[in-house]
Formats: structure tokens, C-alpha cells, sequence
């Protein structure tokens, strides 16, 4: 008798979305929880359930439904390999952007210690590889804006108002460039940094003098 693991297990291997929801759908219905089943249980030789399958296929419409239902983004296999190196992986472009938008690592990595970009670069998929970098570039800016949002309201900082309105400036102008911003490249967000740099350089030299723990950009500047 096939199990409810298996058959969503088949019916993302072949695509059929409308199967998916049935399955799903049908499950959710029944009087046994999700909490005491793994829908996502069924396996196969490399250790990849229907959700590290679907992004290994391409399979991006289906992704949603499987995340809704209790599956994990950044889940991994026993050698490391996520949902994220198997689209990079395979080139599937449309799943890594999918993925991305859903909060999929992009640090995460291989037993190798091979990143999703990594592989993307290994196997010349360039249209990936690059999502992957601009990505990242993006989360690196991103997470300089919390961490001078944290510091600035720290109260140990000793900053004055003034100081604390600049880095509050600082914050919601580059946070608003994030939001709105059409068709970025890493160049972009580069750039964006150095302006918040030269913007904040009297408080963070300040903050520098006080110990203070900034994140470095690639170039390995403050």
C-alpha cells in the first residue's frame, strides 16, 4: 500500500501540481496531525525528500505548497547539500529565485564546503551563479543596516541624539534604496554601503574608538 509520504514524493517527481494539493490538502483533512507525520519523510539513494527533489527538478510552483505544509527550506541531506545547491546546482534559475525569496541560505554548505554559488560556478551555470552573488550582496547591506541600527541604539555607545539621528537617517534612506530599488546589481549595493560609510564615518569612528564591532565589506573596510 503506497503511504502519503510516497505519493507526494511521486507527484512532485513528476510535476503534477494539482496532485500536490490534492495530497496535501487531503492530509491536512484527515484526523491524524502533521505533527505526528512526517509528510516529508520518504527519501530516496541520496537521501532527498520531495522537497530537495522538487528544487533539484526545477519544480518552482510546487516549492510553496511543500513549505506551507511543514517542509524546510534549508533543509539538508547528510552530505550538505540544500535546496539551494541542488537548484544552483542544476541550473534551474526560476527554483534559486524562488528559494531566495523564501529565505533559502546562501552560506549554507557541502560536506565539501562548497556553497550554492559554489556549484553554480562549478557547473557554468552563470545565469544562477550571479542571482546568488547579487543576493548575497543585497543580505550584506542589509545586515550593515541592523547592525548600526543596534549599536546606535545601544545605550553602552554613548552617542549623542544628533549621532543617533544620523545613523536612524542613515538606516531608513538605505532600507527604503532595498525596498524600492528596480533591477539592482552588486555594483548597486556597493555603492550603497560607501555612501552610508562616508555618511556615518564621524560616528563610526567614534564607535571604532569605543571598540565598537562593525561587519567589513569585501574590500575589508570599516
Amino acid at each position: 500500500m503506497t503511504t502519503i509520504q510516497e505519493e507526494i514524493f511521486r507527484c512532485v517527481l513528476s510535476g503534477d501540481l494539482e496532485a500536490v494539493r490534492e495530497c496535501l490538502g487531503h492530509e491536512t483533512e484527515t484526523e491524524e496531525s502533521q505533527e505526528d507525520l512526517d509528510l516529508f519523510g520518504k527519501k530516496d539513494e541520496a537521501g532527498r525528500n520531495a522537497m530537495l527533489a522538487a528544487c533539484m527538478l526545477g519544480r518552482s510552483s510546487i516549492i510553496p505548497e511543500l513549505l506551507t505544509n511543514g517542509a524546510q527550506v534549508n533543509e539538508q541531506t547528510v552530505r550538505g547539500y540544500s535546496s539551494l545547491h541542488l537548484a544552483a546546482c542544476w541550473g534551474h534559475l526560476e527554483t534559486v529565485r524562488t528559494l531566495l525569496d523564501l529565505g533559502a541560505d546562501t552560506q549554507a554548505k557541502t560536506f565539501r564546503g562548497e556553497t550554492p554559488v559554489d556549484l553554480a560556478r562549478k557547473y557554468s551555470n552563470t545565469d544562477c551563479a550571479d542571482c546568488l552573488i547579487l543576493a548575497e550582496a543585497k543580505r550584506d547591506l542589509m545586515s550593515y543596516v541592523a547592525c548600526v541600527k543596534d549599536m546606535s541604539s545601544d545605550p553602552e555607545r554613548s552617542l549623542t541624539k544628533e549621532e543617533k539621528n544620523i545613523c536612524t537617517r542613515a538606516c531608513s534612506t538605505t532600507s527604503d534604496w532595498i525596498q524600492s530599488v528596480k533591477n539592482p546589481t552588486v555594483s548597486d549595493f556597493i555603492a550603497q554601503r560607501e555612501d552610508m560609510e562616508e555618511t556615518l564615518q564621524p560616528v563610526l569612528s567614534k564607535l571604532s574608538a569605543q571598540s565598537a564591532e562593525l561587519p567589513v565589506n569585501a574590500a575589508g573596510k570599516l
